[in-house]
């Protein structure tokens, strides 16, 4: 049965990347993981946003203990938004390595680029999560304004877009350069100010949002 659900997984994950989460279905994955039994998703992961709350469970804690290593050090030594950057880059970068790596990658950006959650909003919000902890070592860093447009959302889905481009076109034989590049992008992405212009719009539309 173990065996049965490892095979789903790795079915849906490499499924999920090679043709978006919607173009795959549950009758698709049992297929793909040669599974007997026609409800066998179903049965093991009660629908799609089950299997993908596994796949997660399979792959980010690795990203994770890397990422609060990273923090750890940051908050040990100090450092500025550079060093928070690569937090959020490296671990998610080394996952390049690997077709699975790559595979989850691409599905990651997916699933934080949708409009609309697949999974429960804990999944990705866990206080315990590396990626919380990291959102709250950045926002002292940040203009207010920033902080309240969503900045740092906005940097996680950049690093996001360009990880599952660079795994989709992989393998490649070093990848020090894309992750250092993005790094600096993300950076960038952190440290940029905000214009006055946006600062008025942002006004305006709070104050129409007012009752």
């Amino acid at each position: 049965m173990n065996d049965t659900r490892e095979r789903l997984l790795d079915a849906a994950l490499r499924l999920y990347a090679e043709r978006g989460l919607d173009a795959v279905s549950l009758r698709e994955i049992n297929q793909a993981a040669g599974a007997r039994n026609a409800t066998a998703v179903q049965y093991h992961f009660a629908g799609r946003a089950g299997i993908i709350n596994a796949i997660f469970a399979r792959h980010v804690p690795e990203v994770d203990a890397r990422r609060h290593a990273l923090l750890d050090a940051y908050e040990a030594a100090g450092g500025g938004v550079r060093d928070l950057a690569g937090a959020l880059v490296r671990p998610l970068a080394a996952r390049l390595a690997d077709q699975a790596g790559r595979d989850f990658l691409q599905l990651w950006a997916e699933v934080v680029n949708r409009p609309g959650p697949v999974v429960p909003a804990a999944v990705l919000d866990d206080p315990s999560d590396s990626l919380c902890r990291w959102r709250a070592l950045v926002e002292p860093l940040l203009e207010a304004d920033a902080a309240r447009l969503h900045r740092r959302f906005t940097a996680i889905r950049s690093a996001s877009i360009e990880l599952a481009r660079r795994a989709r076109s992989g393998p490649h034989t070093d990848d020090r350069l894309f992750t250092s590049y993005l790094i600096d992008v993300v950076a960038g992405i952190l440290a940029a100010p905000v214009s006055e212009e946006t600062r008025r719009l942002a006004a305006e539309r709070d104050a129409a949002r007012s009752p």
